[in-house]
């Protein structure tokens, strides 16, 4: 039988076509790890450090000059977090009273005591009431429930740092305060990252791990043991084990309660004012929260 005749354009069967040079891949730029969150890991750093300039440089030259600093952090936190409200969810929260309100809050707990905060926030609540009465009627139980959140949130809670700082030897307690916490974050960021496998809560914060929460626990028992040795007067080792796993179990409590409140709002940070760490807000949710249940461990381990 003769070969069938070979089609236009093709080859024959016996024909053989040139070999095919297979194409050389070119090298691929590696990638960058990418850094936690998509922050601006250099930014976050010279942040991180020029904050620690200022608490440290007005904390120990004269104690009134760190107040004022939280004074400034609590007011922009509150302004962050009432701005959010109204620009993603419409809840209008009166901004004098509320600045007022908390700059009360700090000041009668450094002068005066927890009784004196827990009637400037009492004062504070009755003043966003009448205040909200210049407007209409709708909405006016969500605004006024919103707006005694934040000035509890926000400003009364950080009254806790001011009660700390009251003390004879309240820029140590500060320093405890503020280094049990910041471990707690470091050690959980740290061992999440090398070994964290389980979520910790999924649903709410991704990135949090079972493990990670070991290891900030862990970083925060051994810091606070060592400080609370040092340079706490009359405090003991035990002591700072028991206040160094509270405070980060608290400081992760409190980092996910803000993390619900972006959630909800569908916003990924409260600010922009700190390059590389979102808002002010953004650095308060661990801090806030851990304050009342440092001062109180204080309190109960050496005094107030």
């Amino acid at each position: 039988m003769n070969d069938a005749p070979n089609a236009p354009g093709t080859r024959g069967a016996t024909e053989s076509a040139p070999p095919q040079e297979s194409p050389v891949a070119e090298p691929q730029p590696q990638q960058p790890r990418k850094q936690r969150g998509g922050r601006n890991l250099p930014a976050a750093i010279g942040v991180g450090l020029g904050l620690g300039a200022v608490i440290i440089a007005s904390l120990f030259v004269v104690k009134v000059l760190f107040l004022a600093v939280v004074v400034a952090a609590v007011s922009v936190g509150s302004y962050e977090l009432t701005s959010r409200l109204a620009e993603r969810k419409g809840i209008h929260v009166a901004q004098l009273p509320l600045l007022l309100g908390g700059v009360a809050m700090l000041t009668t707990g450094y002068w005066i005591g927890p009784q004196g905060a827990a009637a400037a926030l009492a004062l504070t609540a009755l003043a966003l009431m009448i205040w909200r009465m210049k407007e209409a009627p709708e909405n006016y139980l969500r605004d006024i429930t919103a707006g005694v959140f934040t000035a509890f949130y926000v400003p009364f809670l950080a009254t806790f740092v001011a009660l700390m700082l009251a003390a004879h030897d309240g820029p140590q307690r500060i320093v405890l305060f503020l280094v049990v916490t910041i471990c707690s974050d470091t050690g959980a960021y740290a061992v999440g990252y090398k070994f964290g496998r389980t979520k910790l809560a999924p649903t709410i914060s991704p990135g949090k791990t079972r493990e990670g929460l070991a290891g900030g626990i862990g970083l925060s028992m051994l810091a606070g043991a060592l400080l609370m040795q040092w340079i706490i007067e009359d405090g003991h080792w035990w002591q700072g084990l028991v206040l160094g796993g509270c405070a980060a179990l608290i400081a992760t409590l409190g980092d996910l309660a803000e993390s619900m409140i972006k959630r909800d709002l569908g916003i990924k940070d409260m600010g922009t004012l700190l390059p590389g760490h979102g808002g002010i807000m953004d650095r308060l949710d661990s801090l806030l929260p851990t304050a009342p249940v440092v001062w109180m461990l204080l309190a109960a381990f050496v005094g107030s």
